[in-house]
């Protein structure tokens, strides 16, 4: 029983990393994109959202 138990906590360890791998993959281009970008409509669409979120951003 013991070993059953071992290789689920593995197996459900282990489909949680892609997920999570995948998330953060995107966060970091979704910030770096918007933060680093030069056109101005990518700006100006993140700006109104941080401000319609109460966030400070200046």
């Amino acid at each position: 029983m013991v070993t059953n138990s071992a290789s689920m906590a593995t197996s459900v360890s282990a489909s949680k990393i892609i997920p999570l791998s995948m998330t953060a993959l995107l966060g970091l281009f979704i910030v770096g994109f918007v933060g680093f970008s030069h056109m101005e409509v990518v700006h100006n669409a993140a700006h109104d959202s941080r401000h319609s979120f109460a966030f400070p951003c200046h």
